[in-house]
């Protein structure tokens, strides 16, 4: 099975530099950006199979670029981080399809949530 590709967009750098090595560890192949308009020009011209995004985030925040990756290519899959799952739920917008992890979490937590998506996948076929 090729290695699953991950977009990550988390504009803190201590953050973004642990969770890119803890995925990579476990096998994951794991392209990191510091926000949401780093990251569109890579979801315009590569596949990646998620799009893993802090909400909260300058210039434009993970629920806007969830909505943007999800048009460039519907089979995305999505997973939130946040610290604010409260607030990023309100106000009537409605992200994709997506997994809301809260922080702080456990590394192998996002690992195994992680995992568990593409495993879903892997036995019912592409859903």
């Amino acid at each position: 099975m090729a290695m699953a590709r991950i977009l990550l967009a988390e504009d803190d750098t201590s953050m973004r530099e642990y969770l890119q090595r803890a995925l990579q560890r476990v096998g994951y192949d794991v392209q990191a950006v510091g926000c949401g308009t780093e990251a569109m020009p890579l979801l315009e011209t590569e596949r990646f199979d998620l799009l893993l995004t802090d909400i909260v985030m300058p210039e434009m925040d993970g629920i806007e670029l969830a909505q943007k990756a999800s048009a460039i290519d519907p089979s995305i899959r999505v997973m939130f981080i946040t610290g604010f799952a409260a607030v990023a739920l309100q106000g009537g917008r409605t992200a994709p399809e997506a997994k809301l992890l809260s922080k702080p979490f456990h590394l192998k937590d996002l690992v195994m949530e992680v995992d568990r998506m593409f495993q879903t996948e892997d036995q019912h076929g592409q859903l």
